[in-house]
């Protein structure tokens, strides 16, 4: 995750989350979890990602960002960053 982050969810601060080959999905909600809230923080009223969230899987770029299905594989790490916009 990316610094900006860990304000809100100091407690996922240095935490490596480690599940077998599950979806993008699954992971959020694991994180949920530990970090209540962290669902409604990047994902929308539909469940789907929210326009200033990305995703990736290793080095390459999450797809689907409705379902999140993506699936990461053993080993696998999933990056997420928010997008700073402004002007």
């Amino acid at each position: 995750m990316t610094p900006h982050l860990y304000r809100f969810f100091p407690m996922l601060e240095n935490r490596e989350i480690c599940i077998p080959e599950v979806s993008v999905a699954e992971v959020i909600q694991a994180i949920d979890r530990i970090a209540p809230g962290f669902c409604d923080y990047i994902l929308d009223e539909h469940g789907a990602l929210r326009r200033h969230i990305m995703l990736s899987i290793n080095e390459t770029v999450v797809i689907d960002r409705k379902t999140l299905s993506d699936r990461i594989p053993d080993n696998g790490t999933l990056f997420i960053f928010q997008a700073l916009t402004g002007g």
